[in-house]
């Protein structure tokens, strides 16, 4: 369920801003994007988990909380963002 060390390297090195970054906002939405699509495939064949529901939507929160603080810092960051990931305004 859970991304692998191989997985959360790729993602930090492509959006973050040094190879260590993990902490930046923009790392931190991949990451939880990422972790919300796996949650989604689990969800097609499991549809009745709710408890793994519970914690999809505290990501989804935290994900949203973290694109609003990004607007509202780096719009132009937020916008390659959102692109690159597929999200929607």
């Amino acid at each position: 369920m859970a991304l692998n060390s191989k997985a959360k390297d790729e993602i930090i090195k492509k959006y973050g801003k040094t190879q260590t970054d993990c902490g930046s906002s923009e790392v931190q939405i991949a990451l939880l994007t990422a972790n919300i699509n796996n949650l989604t495939d689990h969800f097609t064949k499991n549809s009745k988990d709710i408890h793994s529901k519970r914690g999809l939507l505290k990501m989804v929160m935290r994900r949203k909380s973290l694109m609003k603080y990004l607007k509202n810092k780096n719009q132009e960051g937020y916008d390659n963002l959102i692109k690159e990931l597929g999200l929607r305004k």
